[in-house]
Order: structure tokens, then sequence, then C-alpha cells
């Protein structure tokens, strides 16, 4: 019974005590209520009060802003009237020029009319002056034809015709001087280059015969090479594609053919096979095999030590056997890849006097002559063989040229040209380094006299120096002094362009006046 008493009491207590919480919360948020509708009422005063000041200053700002614009329209408005004015004041300047101007051509054109006049009359004046010139012209000429018993286009015919002999005499006259003045200069400069190169450059000359001669040891190996019935000697014939010629010659054998590498493939597989003692149709294509590729190695290691020697770089592999291929040929007994080694050399110093590129110029001295190496299997000139395949393998065009005009084949358009020209003439006609058939000399003689001969005025002609030099005598009274320069021009280009020489040929034209007179 207590215990149950204790528990409503507990429980009584608890409702109470949560009755009376919820007594005081509600009177808590009553009271925070009316604090917050307090706190809201006091915002919303002072939000007016903010209000009503902002709008306060917006209007003030308005206002000036108001005041503003309208101060700047007014300015705005004044220098816009201002400038207005300047351009009315303008335009009122330039009406009055204008009208000044219109009264200037309006006297300008009264002045022309004038004028006009005035022309015309003069005009008028001039036809009927001309009238009477050209008939006083045509009296005058009248008066002179009948005095000179010449008609007018006779005298017009003499008249060109003198003027023609008078202008060829002065342009004569004018060539001598230019031509003097020029070689006085050129001359002198011409021969310190040249003799410094001459100087600088010494090399031996050794003539080379164009035939290979084997020699032999007895008679009896003569029946050895030709074999039973002709046959090693046409089995050397076919492998190497030359002409064995065996005949009375004691102890030697001659071999004959046009291409110079299979002379020396030849040669040297006959000096084996003599050595070896072996000769027989199967031994004979062993040994030309392996001499044709000894000859091709030889011709390679020339060529390598060819432009080693000269210090040129950057060839084609293919030049450089073309090169090596010049060993073994000659032009007038003269080993042609001494030839063109001396021309480089020369090319080079000549090159470093003038100041132009000297590697250029040895390059094109080396080059010059490749066409010498095939020109015996290609048609044509070895020059322009030999521009065709620097070309075709590469040089620059101004190499091109200096090889393809070495000879005149195309007319020389670069300093480089000249300066292979003048190298190779050089090369070519120093004592000891070429040789001439007693033919072919005396038949360049002849043809000189003959060019010579030719020409109108010419009495008679001598071809003298060797060939090196001409004399033509004219007679007095068909030749004049002045005319005997443009013969000697004449001369000379004929001979360029007829014939084939090396070096050069001086061409002298003498006239003389003899006055004879009898005593009696």
């Amino acid at each position: 019974m207590t215990i149950e008493l204790t528990l409503i009491l507990i429980v009584a207590a608890l409702a109470a005590g949560v009755f009376v919480g919820y007594l005081l919360r509600r009177k808590f948020a009553e009271g925070r209520l009316a604090d917050a509708q307090k706190a809201a009422g006091q915002l919303i005063e002072d939000a007016q009060k903010d209000a009503d000041a902002i709008r306060k200053e917006a209007t003030l700002e308005a206002k000036d802003i108001i005041l503003q614009a309208k101060t700047e329209s007014e300015q705005e408005a004044r220098d816009l009237r201002r400038d207005i004015q300047a351009q009315e004041k303008r335009l009122l300047q330039k009406e009055e020029h204008l009208d000044r101007k219109m009264s200037q051509l309006d006297g300008r054109e009264e002045d022309l009319g004038q004028r006009e006049k005035k022309l015309e009359q003069a005009q008028e004046q001039l036809v009927e002056r001309e009238k009477s010139i050209d008939t006083l012209v045509r009296q005058q000429m009248e008066t002179l034809e009948r005095l000179s018993e010449m008609s007018a286009e006779e005298a017009k015919q003499y008249l060109i015709q003198s003027m023609e002999s008078e202008a060829r005499h002065d342009a004569a006259k004018m060539i001598k001087q230019i031509e003097e003045e020029a070689r006085e200069k050129a001359d002198k400069k011409a021969k310190e280059i040249l003799a410094l190169a001459i100087q600088r450059y010494a090399g031996d000359y050794v003539a080379e015969k164009t035939v290979s001669v084997v020699p032999l040891p007895t008679d009896e190996m003569k029946g050895r090479i030709i074999g039973r019935e002709g046959r090693n000697i046409r089995a050397i014939e076919a492998a190497t594609g030359i002409d064995l010629i065996i005949d009375d010659t004691p102890e030697a054998v001659i071999i004959s053919g046009f291409n110079p590498v299979r002379r020396e493939v030849a040669r040297l597989s006959l000096e084996r096979l003599i050595a070896d003692g072996r000769i027989h149709p199967a031994r004979i294509e062993e040994v030309v095999q392996k001499a044709e590729q000894d000859v091709e190695t030889a011709i390679r290691e020339a060529g390598e030590q060819a432009t080693f020697d000269v210090g040129v770089h950057g060839i084609h592999p293919e030049i450089i056997k073309l090169i090596g291929r010049l060993k073994y040929r000659t032009s007038y007994g003269q080993n042609v890849l001494q030839h063109s080694l001396e021309v480089a050399f020369l090319c080079g110093i000549m090159a470093s006097e003038l100041g132009i590129n000297v590697k250029q110029a040895k390059r094109a001295g080396l080059l010059h002559d490749i066409g010498k190496a095939v020109d015996h299997e290609v048609e044509g000139s070895h020059a322009v063989i030999g521009a065709d395949l620097a070309r075709k393998y590469g040089e620059s065009p101004k190499i091109v040229h200096a090889l393809a005009a070495h000879h005149e084949d195309e007319k020389p358009e670069t300093v480089l040209a000249i300066l292979v020209q003048a190298a190779d003439a050089l090369s070519g006609a120093r004592p000891g380094a070429r040789r001439e058939t007693l033919e072919t000399y005396v038949k360049r003689l002849g043809d000189l006299e003959r060019i010579g001969n030719s020409f109108d005025g010419v009495s008679s002609c001598f071809a003298i120096q060797a060939g090196r030099e001409i004399r033509v005598m004219v007679s007095s009274d068909s030749v004049t002094d002045a005319q005997s320069f443009v013969l000697a021009k004449d001369i000379a280009k004929k001979i360029e362009g007829e014939m084939t020489y090396p070096g050069q040929i001086k061409v002298n034209v003498i006239r003389e006046t003899r006055a004879v007179e009898f005593a009696r």
C-alpha cells in the first residue's frame, strides 16, 4: 500500500512538473513573439527612413545630372554654332576667290581668242611662205642639176657614199685608238699574270707515242703468239678488241687500236703471257680478264690521285674514272692527264691573281678535256662531249660552260671560261709539250696563206714563226692605213672560224708606199 501510494505521488508530481513547464514555455514563447514583433516594427521603421533618405539623394543626383547635361548640351550647341559660322566664313571666302578666278579666266579666254586669231594669220603666212620656198628650192635644184649635170637622186647617192666612206674612216681610226689603249693596259696585266703562272708552275714534258710495242725475248715467241693456224692471235684480238701486227720487226710485236684503254689491256696481257709462257685460248681469256681488272683499278687510282693533287672534292665517281682514262690518251704526243693537271694548276694560279674562285678554276682546268676519254666512242667535239658529261654528272653551269667554250664551240661568257682557254693554250704551246706531224704542219701553213690571200687588196701573204704569225702585204693603192686595221681583224676572224690550231696566231698587215723616180 505504501509503494503504490508512493508511485501515485511520483506520477502526480511528474504531471504537475510537465504542466508547470508547459505554462512556462508558453509564457516564454509569448514573450519572444512580442519582442520579435517589436523588433520587426523597428526594422520597418528604420527601412522607411533609409528609403526616404535614398530617395532624397537620388532626386538630388538626378537634378545634378540633368543640370550637367543641360550645361554640356548648351556648350556643344555654342561650339557647333561657332564651327558653322567658321565654315560659312570659309565658304564665303572661297566664293569670292572663285569669283576672282572666273573673272581672270574670262580675261584669259579673251586673250586666247585674240592669240588664236593671230596664230591663224601667222599660219596662213607660213603656208604662203612655204609655197614660195618650195618654188625657190625647186628652181635652185633645177639650176644645180643643170650646172652639175647630175640628178637629185645621183647627188643623194654620191653624198651618202661620201658620208659612208668618211664614217668608215672615222670608225677605223676610233677602233685603232681604242684597241691601242686597251692593248697597252691589257697586255701589261696579261703578261704579268701569264709570266707569273709559267714561273710558278714548271712541269716536265715527255712526248709519248700512240703505238704500243711489246718486246719479245726471241723471234720464236712470234710463232707461239700466232698459235696453230692462228688461233692464239685470233683469241687475243677477240678478247681485247685490238689488232696485233707481227711483221719482220726483230723481237717486237706492234699493238694497233683506236681505244687507248684496250690497247693498254692488250699490252699488259701480252707481256704477262710472254712472261708466263703458257699461251693458249683459255689462258688468254683468263689473263685478259685479269688485265682488264688491273687497268680499271689503275684508272680509278689515277683519277683519285689527280683530284687529290689538284685539291678538288665532290667529283662524281664516273668523272673520276674518265679522268683516270686520260692517263692512256695522248694529244700531239702530250699525255692528256698530265696536260689536264697542268691546266688545273695554271688556272688556279691565274685565278688567285685575278681574285676569283681558285677551287672552281682548278676544277674546270682538271675537267676541261674529259671528253677526250670517250671521243673515239662518241661523235662530236671533245669540248662538247665533256660539257655534256659534266652536265650529266651534276657539275655546276659555270663549269659546264667553261668546258664547252675552251675551244670556241660556245662563245666564252665568263672569266672562268677565258682562264681555261688561256691555261690550255699555255700548256699546249710551251716548247717540248707537243709535237706535230710534218703533213699537218705543212697543211696548216698552207691554209694560213690561203686565207690571207683570199681578201681583196692583198698582194702577198707569208706564214712565219712555225705558223704562229702571218704577215700580209697589202697594196697601198687599194687599202688605206685605217682599212688595214679592219682587214687584220677580218683575217683573224676567218682564221678562227675555219682552222683548228693550238695557242694563238698573230696577224700582221703591212702597208707601205714607195715613191720611185728616175733621173735622166
